[in-house]
């Protein structure tokens, strides 16, 4: 058995509210950690009526303080949006407050649309390209405090809080390697490079203070029920969630569908199938055996599982048979 974690976005149903999404939030984690889950993270996005998680950092403390053991972070925070003193200041005091349970995950891509990128920084195109530079000024305001620094991360500095590098692409299988962080790949949307982005992580990792050897995590969408044709029902959320994202036309998590059929087109379909090659539905059997071919394909260290599903109650039960399935791995 290998450790499994949760990705979650925080999903703003059709007819519900960000209230009561923050209130689900917590009541999964709870029940993850009673499950047997490592972490439990949640992912910064902008201007998505469907996901309540964008003040990252808050929804992470209300989740940290609702928990006792489980291990809570970012997956992840988008880093060109923020000021790396800021972050550094945010997760520091997150540290603070729950020693020994923050993860900080950091991505490149500003986690909303071009537009919404504008309105949260001022330059988006050079942003990116000081990625590099601001997770390696990120790792110092965190770390012990050298001879002559002028400018500390109160609370953060001496915190070393554990940093992630997450990315869809070799850009950020390289920077982890080169930095020696643990990596964790969005293969649950961006399924291209998964096989060669792991390669390349692993090949070229050099040691760090932090990591010793490579440790990749990649993601994947599983919708488990109690039965296979449940569980492709209860799909359908996402896949309409999906061919919406084709149609700019994003919006809260919709109901499930008995027919997904009628609903996209065929060119929606393609995409949104493509998008979703790495999502794993059905019942307890169909989980374990997607789970196992998972982990053989790509010799993940840990798992992390994302799970969009409309109806609470069936999205608790969900987690809860893939806790079963990995068990039993």
């Amino acid at each position: 058995m290998i450790p499994y974690s949760v990705l979650d976005l925080a999903p703003i149903v059709s007819g519900g509210s960000a209230s009561q999404s923050l209130a689900n939030t917590l009541d999964l984690a709870r029940h993850a950690e009673d499950w047997g889950y490592r972490r439990f993270w949640l992912a910064e996005h902008h201007n998505m009526p469907g996901i309540a998680s964008s003040a990252t950092a808050v929804v992470i403390a209300h989740v940290a303080g609702g928990t006792r053991r489980l291990r809570v972070g970012s997956g992840g925070i988008m880093l060109p949006n923020h000021s790396p003193l800021v972050i550094a200041e945010q997760f520091g005091t997150l540290e603070s407050l729950y020693p020994g349970r923050i993860d900080l995950g950091l991505g490149r891509a500003p986690g909303t649309d071009q537009v919404t990128a504008r309105a949260l920084r001022r330059d988006v195109n050079a942003a990116g390209e000081h990625f590099p530079d601001d997770v390696i000024e990120l790792q110092s305001l965190l770390g012990p405090a050298e001879p002559g620094q002028f400018i500390h991360a109160v609370p953060g500095v001496g915190t070393n809080v554990p940093l992630w590098i997450l990315g869809s692409s070799l850009y950020g299988a390289q920077l982890a390697a080169l930095l020696g962080l643990p990596y964790s790949f969005a293969s649950h949307f961006a399924p291209d490079a998964l096989l060669p982005a792991l390669a390349t992580y692993r090949e070229h990792f050099t040691p760090s203070a932090q990591a010793d050897k490579p440790y990749a995590m990649p993601a994947l969408q599983v919708v488990a029920a109690d039965s296979d044709r449940e569980a492709r029902r209860l799909f359908t959320s996402t896949q309409q969630a999906f061919a919406n994202m084709q149609r700019n036309a994003r919006g809260p998590l919709p109901p499930p569908i008995d027919d997904i059929e009628t609903y996209w087109t065929p060119a929606e379909k393609d995409r949104a199938s493509h998008m979703l090659t790495y999502a794993v539905v059905g019942s307890p059997d169909t989980v374990g055996n997607g789970l196992r071919q998972f982990i053989e394909l790509t010799a993940a260290d840990e798992v992390m599982i994302a799970g969009q599903i409309y109806d609470h109650s069936a999205r608790l039960r969900s987690f809860e048979i893939v806790a079963e399935a990995m068990n039993g791995l």
